[in-house]
């Protein structure tokens, strides 16, 4: 072993302890990496910058603004909602639904944005169901992880893999070259889970690891609105049409007040923000929010009214929440607010927002809040729609926004322009498939359709891009180049061999899967799949094979990170939900990696020939 080769492997050993440690961040350590290879003099500074030329990086920047626009247009939430709809009360049927939906998405975009979309679905099935939530939240988690074994795009790993294919002179993989794997890892990811989930049974007493983050029910209950909401419809023959809010008075007669309008629109019923000025139209929903002990109840009477109390939910707002948002603010000393009450400050007309709520004192006031004079330290809670909610933000001088709910982040702020996303991201897969254009190209243009149709801004584009992850593969690519010019990789393939003797390919394969899957437990699936896709494609060429089924292996392995908790986020964004311990992962998730393994092993020499 040479020098140079040493000092390599002791910079991938320095680099993987501190990804483990996550000390640094794995971009600083990645940027660290391509200061030191060039002072070293292990590689030239254009090879250390190489990685920033390569088109698959721009790629999957791309394919994270795509993600998002899919996300803000509420396609990924209108799937969610079709996934309640359907699963009914079979925890067999849900779990198959779960999977597949969070797959299918998860193949097109960001498995991670899919997986923390869905885990608030999961959890609210998981209490319709009265089930743990640890029974769905792996399973969640694990068609996450096999998204990325579905499409070439689906996952970062696929796509380094491709690049370096590409870059030894190969013809690179296809856009469905992955999916008759991935769909037999999916089915039989999707029958281990009906099984392996009755093993995932949380303890009562545990709690998530995470500080809980407040949602609109726990804001209802601390606020004790509980009981004061009602919904009253307008009748075709009631009076009250064609009026507006202030030749009713409503809050004046009976201090109830209108915070929200039900009314049907041409694809589905939104919930209007009302003002003084809002006219009322036949079958229009008024939620009425009426204070405990006000002088009057509005269910009583309301026939003379022409109007029909019907059934309020207790999880009403949760059930509007991609409509309805709520926030808690904070007057602070000065604020022009303190003295004043919320009907003399014009508070809805001004902010677009209603006051349902106040404390003082961290005790919820009763009574008539809105007429009630406002003091410092007082807190309100404010209802309306999510755009004037995040106004709130910019109105640091008035009062200070304690909280958003949780459920701000599934807020479509471009639901109206869905189809519009569909259409782009059709037309991006279109161009992928047919191979009309470059990969990188079609998602580019699948980007500027976005952008076009007002799917997504820029400022949303921008934050959509996750730059470490992009700063991590750039980061990691010059090693795989140091390792290739220090003889490093040769090194590593004559020790897979030797290991395996004279063995058959298929078994390179399996210890190729192995060796993937075990480095992939302490560093990133995307960092390791930059140093073994080198050292497949040498073992490929030492054996005469062909390249396609070795890189494919290492894909595949890249993405089977099944076996712990911190072996990929999407992991460890179930693991507080699902109150999982670390042991869990390991139980359930290593027979399903030599399931995966061995699944590999059979199918992909025969979709991928061994030998030309």
């Amino acid at each position: 072993m040479n020098p140079e080769i040493l000092l390599v492997l002791t910079l991938l050993f320095a680099c993987i302890v501190m990804f483990v440690i996550n000390k640094p961040r794995m971009d600083v350590v990645a940027l660290l990496v391509i200061v030191l290879l060039p002072l070293l003099g292990i590689v030239t500074v254009p090879q250390a910058m190489a990685g920033f030329a390569d088109p698959n990086i721009i790629l999957i920047a791309a394919l994270f603004v795509m993600g998002t626009g899919l996300a803000r247009t509420g396609i990924a939430y209108q799937l969610s909602d079709w996934l309640i709809s359907k699963a009914g009360k079979s925890e067999s049927r849900l779990v198959i639904l779960l999977m597949l939906s969070v797959a299918g998405l998860g193949s097109v975009m960001s498995s991670t944005g899919v997986v923390a979309i869905f885990i608030p679905v999961a959890l609210t099935l998981a209490e319709r169901l009265k089930i743990s939530p640890s029974r769905l939240m792996m399973p969640l988690s694990f068609a996450g992880l096999m998204s990325g074994m579905l499409t070439l795009v689906a996952t970062a790993p696929n796509m380094v893999v491709d690049s370096a294919l590409k870059q030894a002179g190969y013809g690179g993989f296809q856009f469905f070259s992955f999916t008759p794997i991935g769909v037999v890892i999916l089915l039989a990811g999707m029958s281990y889970m009906l099984f392996a989930r009755h093993q995932l049974r949380a303890g009562e007493g545990e709690n998530s690891s995470k500080v809980h983050r407040r949602n609109l029910l726990d804001l209802i209950e601390d606020y004790n609105l509980s009981g004061r909401e009602h919904r009253l419809r307008v009748l075709p023959n009631s009076p009250l049409i064609g009026k507006t809010l202030r030749e009713i008075n409503a809050r004046q007669q009976s201090q109830a007040n209108v915070v929200g309008i039900e009314r049907r629109g041409k694809l589905r019923t939104q919930v209007l923000h009302p003002t003084a000025d809002t006219v009322l139209q036949a079958k229009d929903v008024l939620l009425v929010d009426l204070p405990m002990g006000a002088t009057s109840d509005p269910t009583r009477g309301i026939a003379a009214y022409g109007l029909e109390a019907l059934p309020f939910r207790g999880r009403y707002f949760t059930d509007q929440s991609k409509d309805v948002g709520m926030a808690e603010i904070l007057l602070p000393p000065g604020s022009s607010l303190i003295g004043k009450s919320v009907i003399a400050l014009g508070f809805r007309r001004i902010y677009q927002l209603s006051v349902i709520g106040l404390r003082r004192k961290n005790v919820p006031q009763s009574g008539a809040i809105l007429e009630e004079k406002l003091r410092s330290g007082d807190t309100l809670l404010v209802i309306g729609k999510w755009k004037a909610v995040r106004q709130l933000q910019s109105q640091a001088r008035d009062f200070l926004v304690l909280s958003l709910p949780a459920e701000i982040d599934q807020v479509a702020p471009a639901q109206s322009k869905a189809p519009f996303a569909l259409f782009s991201l059709g037309v991006m897969i279109v161009l992928m498939v047919t191979g009309l254009v470059p990969n990188v190209i079609a998602a580019l243009i699948g980007c500027l359709l976005m952008g076009a149709f007002r799917c997504i801004d820029m400022e949303s584009a921008y934050k959509s891009i996750q730059w470490p992850i992009l700063i991590l593969i750039v980061g990691v690519m010059p090693f795989a180049v140091a390792l290739e010019q220090t003889g490093g990789v040769d090194l590593a393939v004559k020790g897979l061999l030797h290991f395996v003797g004279e063995a058959s390919p298929r078994m390179v394969l399996g210890a190729l899967f192995l060796l993937t899957a075990v480095i992939g437990l302490f560093i990133s699936n995307t960092a390791t799949a930059v140093l073994m896709a080198p050292i497949a494609l040498t073992a490929a060429s030492q054996l005469g094979a062909s390249p396609y089924p070795f890189a494919m292996t290492v894909a595949l392995a890249a993405s089977a990170a099944f076996m712990t908790p911190i072996s990929s986020p999407v992991n460890t964004l179930v693991l507080g939900p699902g109150r999982y311990r670390f042991g869990d992962f390991v139980k359930v998730g290593v027979p399903f990696t030599l399931v995966v393994l061995i699944i590999c092993v059979i199918l992909v020499p025969v979709w991928f020939p061994l030998y030309p």
